[in-house]
């Protein structure tokens, strides 16, 4: 399910692909911690991970975003793109990205990580459901930060050999010829009025 609404966001199965990846070093991270506390599968194990992919998939997703607006102002510039020029734009991307998701993970971890040393009332429900999410998203983390622009990379160069790789509007530019001689036709045969025989 999360496959198919990543494909019909970004229209790429390999983008899709790469927005997975972030669930599996999550979970990782998240069976790691898991196995260290000695807790089993519950339902309240489940929960944390429902969370825990969420949150991996939102970030991974915000910075696909953030890579794909750098790479667009790189294709609007008019130049011809290189493999450097997409390497600069990734960076670039990552680089905006990096504030927020350290804020986001540092809001995470600052909340659920007491609860893992909690002992009152609550604390045999709570620590089930917050261990997978801190250690998924440490792992998760070191994902959407390094391997996920890499991969972007990758992609896009390979777009860029094959001469896939433009602007969105350049699209749109293409098909406004046609349009407006369509629409030239069509006030020409207004201004003629109808046929009369």
């Amino acid at each position: 399910m999360i496959f198919l609404l990543l494909y019909l966001i970004f229209r790429s199965v390999a983008e899709a692909l790469v927005l997975i990846f972030p669930t599996i070093y999550a979970m990782s991270g998240g069976l790691l911690l898991q196995w260290l506390l000695h807790y089993n599968f519950s339902v309240a194990v489940a929960v944390g991970y429902i969370a825990l992919f969420g949150i991996a998939v939102e970030t991974g997703v915000i910075m696909v975003v953030y890579l794909h607006e750098a790479l667009e102002h790189k294709l609007q510039s008019g130049k011809t793109l290189t493999n450097a020029d997409v390497e600069e734009a990734a960076i670039e991307g990552a680089v905006h990205r990096l504030r927020p998701k350290l804020m986001t993970v540092c809001a995470v971890l600052a909340s659920l990580v007491p609860i893992l040393w909690e002992s009152g009332i609550g604390s045999d429900v709570m620590k089930p459901i917050a261990a997978p999410i801190v250690g998924g998203m440490i792992t998760s983390t070191i994902h959407v930060l390094i391997l996920v622009p890499v991969f972007f990379v990758m992609m896009k160069e390979r777009a860029l050999r094959k001469g896939h790789l433009r602007a969105k509007n350049q699209i749109t530019d293409q098909t406004q010829p046609i349009q407006r001689s369509r629409a030239n036709a069509s006030s020409l045969l207004d201004s003629e009025g109808p046929f009369t025989g």
